[in-house]
């Protein structure tokens, strides 16, 4: 009886929703809660799962495999596929996170994006900052969780992590394969990567 009671609930939802103009592809494979909020021209792709206490603004679209909790979704932001938007989130207006990105308790800024393979914890990241494929906050180190904050205009090389507690100022460039442990300043180049060896004729050893 539970089951069906879900399944008639879930349906209920969805109805409410597509009267209210909210475009899902394949309906029967989204899921709602009860307190989901969302506004004008919004498309849900399949296979998603929102939970509850989200709020979604205007001209959002979410894509396949996605999952939303306890988070603010702003107006013309672009979520997924595969992503996980965790408690404690607000993607500001025209920000992008892309497949397999998680984030959780963080601000991603207005045309921010994390475009795929990326985790973002105990954050808040400024205006039109790139955070690059395989990026990680490093936000516990097994006692407490410290936060990483990364300024305006900020690009981020990919394969990069960023040991909190950290402030990454205005307008700089962090290299990428970089682990960053000190903040860095304003309009600054931060690099830490091993010289390249390279052996001429190197032969391997036979067993």
């Amino acid at each position: 009886m539970k089951q069906i009671n879900l399944k008639n609930s879930q349906n209920s939802l969805r109805i409410k929703f597509l009267k209210l103009g909210v475009k899902m592809i394949g309906p029967e494979t989204i899921f709602f809660s009860k307190d989901t909020k969302i506004g004008k021209n919004v498309t849900i792709e399949p296979y998603v799962v929102i939970g509850k206490k989200v709020k979604i603004g205007n001209n959002v679209t979410i894509k396949s495999f996605s999952h939303l909790e306890k988070c603010k979704v702003e107006n013309k932001v672009d979520i997924g596929p595969y992503a996980r938007i965790r408690p404690g989130t607000t993607l500001k207006e025209g920000s992008k996170v892309g497949n397999f990105v998680e984030i959780k308790k963080s601000t991603l800024g207005k045309k921010s994006k994390a475009s795929h393979l990326t985790y973002i914890g105990d954050s808040t990241i400024g205006k039109a900052v790139n955070v690059g494929a395989g990026t990680i906050t490093c936000n516990y180190d097994g006692f407490k969780k410290s936060k990483t904050r990364i300024r305006d205009n900020v690009f981020i090389g990919s394969n990069s992590s960023l040991v909190a507690p950290l402030t990454i100022e205005e307008g700089s460039v962090v290299g990428a394969g970089s682990v960053i442990t000190k903040n860095v300043r304003k309009k600054s180049l931060a690099l830490t990567r091993s010289l390249q060896t390279e052996v001429i004729n190197y032969k391997r050893k036979k067993k």
